[in-house]
């Protein structure tokens, strides 16, 4: 069971930036680190996942604004928000999926508020 602890969410104004960390409690070989967020009513969205290769991805919304990567010495994830707008508003929530003899797992930390005020 890994353990993921999260850090840095809070209200900031629009066009402000924020960083969010997640440390997770072990590690895999073959992994997925990355961060979703739920606003009020909606699904939890992907935001931005980054694997154990190095390779990156963001949903639309958020390209050229938000910077993921990782340490994974640490086994740490962390999450740039710069530029940020009131629809980023939400609950973020860090994720770790990792490939245990053959099948995806996928792991939650507990959630950190982010409200972006205009």
């Amino acid at each position: 069971q890994v353990q993921l602890v999260e850090s840095g969410g809070g209200l900031v104004q629009a066009g402000g930036s924020q960083r969010l960390s997640c440390t997770a409690s072990e590690t895999y070989r073959i992994n997925v680190m990355g961060w979703y967020r739920q606003a009020p009513g909606n699904q939890r969205d992907l935001v931005a996942t980054v694997t154990s290769g190095g390779g990156t991805n963001y949903t639309d919304s958020v390209k050229g604004r938000f910077i993921i990567s990782r340490d994974s010495a640490k086994n740490t994830v962390s999450l740039q928000m710069n530029s940020l707008k009131p629809e980023d508003t939400g609950v973020y929530y860090c994720s770790y999926q990792a490939l245990v003899a053959g099948t995806w797992i996928q792991y939650w930390g507990q959630g950190t508020q982010i409200t972006v005020s205009s």
